[in-house]
């Protein structure tokens, strides 16, 4: 396990992507927009985008208004 920072709250992840991030979280994916470390990330790179020990992770959820 590793601890990660997910929107400035400490996290024991045993997921080591963005995507397994989002998968373990039970986020809706295709409803999110991701910041791995200061920089965004297109959905079809969360994959391989690799957590380690003391990373920051920025996760916002897109909604519609009117």
């Amino acid at each position: 396990m590793m601890t990660v920072t997910v929107n400035g709250e400490a996290r024991k992840l045993r997921s080591g992507t963005i995507a397994g991030l989002v998968g373990e979280l039970e986020l809706p994916a295709p409803l999110l927009l991701v910041e791995h470390n200061g920089t965004a990330l297109r959905k079809s790179d969360w994959e391989g985008a690799v957590l380690r020990d003391g990373d920051r992770v920025e996760i916002l959820r897109i909604s519609a208004g009117g």
